[in-house]
């Protein structure tokens, strides 16, 4: 008996990295327990937030609940993107935007606005448009403006500009570029600060800690904008990473942000754990302890900027059934710190972890 409790433990505690090799647990396994009167928002000593799906919202009880519980910063998934709020040129659609902002103040949560620019998915109407440049000027300033407007005092900060970069550093072909030119993005930036100058305004994109060449364009289209006396006052890290992503490239990503001066938000966090889209891979334990490590080196790593730069954590959705990486990969993929079922993950602990 003896001996087949120590070649057990072995099996368990010395395959522990090997990833897809390990033996598989049940999930109970792997939901660390802990205590539950600790929680994300209590034990961070900064927001810690994440992008909510207002369908399930609505509908899930569990995905509510976590969502109260948990987080003190809520990004609308897609409720605030520029087709869902102005469909028609002289339409706006506000029902959805409305209610994650009105559920954020029921429950003490502040919110963050994604996105009022970018290149992905503008409507028909305005791919359809004609005009000359200053009618393209308008119409930018009359949308971002609209909006901002709507949300003045309720909505904190804002994604002004969300991915304008390609992944050759150059300046990402849009609707916007072709008919404004690169100060599209000047422009969108200083009519936001127009409409609500106390909101805090960042630029977003991924690929930060992909390596130089995407971070380097990145940094010097920031830098242009602070020497140009542009109002931003922060940069959002989407971080949309993967377990096998280095940390010297994570390390990297944030301190050079923070060098900026501006405020830091790390704003769409998921660690996906299945980048080879390995169809029946399953979530071991291996996997979740490397899940856990890599959470928790990000925090960490996070966490030792200046304070003031710290404007918080956020991971794109709740649960791992929530996660836009099954659907978008149609593969098998738990990249975020609850699981299907809303209960912790080791990852969840990693995340504590992080600031001790």
């Amino acid at each position: 008996m003896h001996s087949i409790l120590l070649l057990a433990l072995g099996i368990i505690f010395g395959g522990c990295l090997k990833g897809q090799d390990d033996p598989v647990f049940p999930s109970p396994e792997l939901t660390i327990p802990i205590d539950e009167s600790v929680t994300l928002q209590k034990a961070l000593p900064f927001k810690f937030g994440a992008a909510v799906n207002n369908s399930l919202l609505r509908s899930k009880a569990a995905y509510r609940d976590v969502v109260i519980k948990e987080f003190n910063s809520l990004t609308a998934e897609n409720a605030m993107k520029f087709a869902q709020l102005h469909p028609s040129e002289n339409t706006y659609t506000w029902t959805e935007a409305d209610y994650l902002v009105d559920f954020a103040q029921q429950n003490g949560k502040r919110v963050h606005g994604h996105t009022l620019i970018w290149y992905k998915n503008p409507p028909n109407w305005v791919l359809n448009y004609q005009g000359d440049a200053a009618a393209w000027d308008k119409l930018l300033k009359d949308h971002i403006q609209t909006v901002v407007t709507r949300y003045k005092g309720k909505v904190t900060s804002w994604d002004v500009v969300n991915e304008a970069v390609a992944e050759n550093g150059t300046l990402r072909d849009c609707i916007w570029l072709q008919k404004l030119g690169p100060e599209y993005i000047d422009k969108s930036f200083i009519y936001a600060h127009q409409a609500d100058p106390d909101a805090l305004l960042f630029y977003n994109d991924y690929g930060h800690e992909f390596g130089p060449t995407k971070r380097t364009a990145i940094l010097n289209l920031v830098a242009g904008l602070q020497q140009k006396g542009v109002p931003i006052h922060g940069i959002g890290m989407q971080m949309h990473t993967r377990y096998t992503q280095s940390n010297a490239n994570i390390a990297a990503a944030i301190n050079t942000a923070a060098a900026t001066g501006l405020k830091v938000h790390i704003a769409e966090l998921d660690i996906a754990m299945n980048p080879d889209n390995i169809q029946d891979l399953t979530y071991s334990a291996g996997l979740a302890e490397q899940q856990k490590a890599k959470y928790e080196y990000i925090v960490r790593t996070y966490n030792a900027i200046p304070k003031n730069q710290q404007f918080g954590i956020t991971t794109w959705n709740v649960g791992d059934a929530d996660t836009w990486i099954r659907g978008e990969y149609n593969r098998p993929d738990w990249p975020l710190p609850f699981d299907d079922n809303y209960k912790r993950k080791a990852a969840y602990q990693g995340i504590l972890d992080g600031v001790k």
